[in-house]
């Protein structure tokens, strides 16, 4: 057992005596190591401290750690002696938690040992299996461990029906149906997370798309690409950037919707409808002012016109203007990741 030092430099005298379940072990301890490990062992030995002076007879003060083997409360009296001397004992804690993680983790915890209980929460989570993650669940349950917590329920997202095929999984439905329905009830709301998650994800990669086309439709109607250009100007002979992804695309729909003469029921032109209405509702260009791309002034001075009618009304903006809004929340965040910040000017 480590010696606790004085003032003067030589080794202090254990004045306790830790005491395992059987009886059949004495550990002698310093007082002053165990009470600044522990404050609850710190209560206990004040109230043994002052039975024994109380009493005038010499001897050490007892703390008995129940529940547990001679060998574990051996090794939590070394964690704590372990844990005041820093990092010059860490090769001997690892050993102590690979041998006795658990059981250091339900004395960490009754006991308040803050750090120690973070240390075993960090070796039994990094040894965890499918057919352990339902007994150290239970016990991270026992213990107020979040960290292993939320360590088993990772692992049982990942590997449940590995876990299923497990007897601990099966003790656990027969005789605790409301820590599987606990289980069962977080696991489902993970997974309903992890689909908002990929449907807001393709939302914004639909929003993001959009934000190219208006871009693309801009610079064809603006400066012209390979096949369409502004009126009065031939197209340019070089592709632009985005001509492989989305700049062809724009421009073979803006073909079809000048020679369609279907353009009510056409799908692909109903498409181009909603491009230039949507170009017209994100244009920054005034109604009066000039726009190069066809019917944006139309499309700006009905969308007044409707916007007045539902003012009137007192309606809202409605599925079209939820989407105009997200893409222009895409746009600005765009030209935000665009813009270089001064250290890099």
């Amino acid at each position: 057992m480590p010696e606790a030092p004085r003032a003067d430099g030589a080794a202090a005298v254990p004045d306790v005596d830790v005491v395992t379940a059987g009886g059949r072990r004495r550990i002698p301890a310093h007082s002053s190591v165990l009470g600044s490990a522990s404050p609850v062992l710190e209560r206990i030995l004040q109230r043994r401290m002052q039975k024994i002076r109380d009493s005038g007879k010499p001897g050490r003060a007892v703390v008995r750690i129940r529940g547990v083997t001679d060998d574990v409360a051996a090794a939590f009296v070394r964690l704590l002696y372990a844990g005041r001397d820093g990092g010059n004992e860490e090769s001997e804690m690892e050993e102590e938690l690979e041998s006795h993680a658990e059981q250091a983790l339900v004395l960490a915890h009754a006991y308040g040992v803050p750090w120690l209980k973070r240390r075993c929460q960090e070796a039994i989570g990094s040894r965890l299996t499918p057919a352990t993650v339902v007994d150290a669940l239970q016990l991270a349950a026992l213990c107020d461990a979040p960290e292993l917590h939320l360590r088993c329920m990772r692992l049982l997202a990942k590997e449940f029906r590995a876990v299923e095929r497990t007897e601990a999984w099966r003790f656990l439905r027969d005789n605790d149906p409301w820590q599987e329905l606990e289980i069962l009830r977080h696991l489902h709301d993970a997974d309903m997370r992890r689909r908002r998650w990929r449907r807001k994800r393709a939302e914004q990669g639909t929003y993001m798309e959009l934000s190219d086309a208006m871009d693309c439709l801009q610079h064809i109607c603006t400066e012209g690409c390979t096949e369409v250009g502004p009126v009065g100007q031939a197209p340019a002979k070089s592709p632009c950037p985005g001509y492989a992804t989305t700049c062809r695309g724009i421009q073979l729909l803006i073909r079809h919707f000048s020679r369609c003469h279907a353009r009510a029921t056409c799908p692909r032109c109903q498409r181009m409808w909603q491009l230039l209405r949507l170009h017209a509702a994100l244009c920054g260009s005034l109604p009066d002012g000039h726009c190069n791309t066809p019917l944006c002034t139309q499309f700006k001075r009905k969308e007044q016109q409707k916007e007045a009618e539902k003012a009137g009304d007192g309606d809202g903006d409605g599925r079209w203007g939820l989407l105009v809004k997200k893409v222009k929340a895409v746009r600005v965040m765009a030209s935000l990741g665009k813009r270089r910040s001064p250290t890099q000017c």
